[in-house]
C-alpha cells in the first residue's frame, strides 16, 4: 500500500495537466440573482429575507387556532421589538436635545436683553434732550 501511495503522489506531482486543474477550480459561491434589476424594483437584496414565506406560518389549522412561531420567525420579532425600542429611545433623545437647544437659546437671549436693559443710561441735561 505504501508504494501505490508513492507511485500516486509521484504521479500527481510529475503530471503538470493535474496541477493545471488544481489552479482553475473556482472556491467561491455564483451570485445568480440579478442584483441590478432587484434594486431598480425597491426589493431586498435577499429574496429569501423578506415576503409571505418568510413572514407567514408554514402551516395553518383549519379550526382557526394560531399557530406556533417558527424559530426564525421568533428571532426576526424580536430583533425588530429590539429595534423598535432603539428607534423610540433614540427620538425621545432627540426631542429632548431640540428642547434643550431651544431653552438655551431662550435662556442666551434673556441674558442679552437683561445687559442691555442694565446698561448705563444717560443723566441729566442729556435725559433732557433725548426727551
Amino acid at each position: 500500500m505504501n508504494t501505490k501511495m508513492l507511485k500516486l503522489s509521484t504521479l500527481c506531482l510529475a503530471n503538470p495537466a493535474v496541477i493545471n486543474a488544481q489552479r482553475h477550480v473556482a472556491l467561491s459561491a455564483v451570485r445568480c440573482v440579478d442584483q441590478g434589476w432587484r434594486a431598480a424594483k425597491g426589493l431586498p437584496e435577499n429574496p429569501n429575507a423578506f415576503g409571505p414565506l418568510t413572514n407567514f406560518p408554514d402551516y395553518t389549522y383549519l379550526d382557526g387556532r394560531p399557530t406556533p412561531l417558527g424559530s426564525n420567525q421568533h428571532k426576526r420579532l424580536l430583533k425588530q421589538q429590539e429595534i423598535a425600542a432603539k428607534i423610540v429611545e433614540l427620538s425621545s433623545e432627540l426631542d429632548f436635545a431640540k428642547e434643550r437647544h431651544e431653552r438655551l437659546k431662550k435662556q442666551a437671549q434673556a441674558e442679552k436683553q437683561r445687559i442691555i436693559q442694565n446698561k448705563l443710561k444717560p443723566k441729566g441735561h442729556l435725559l433732557l434732550k433725548k426727551k
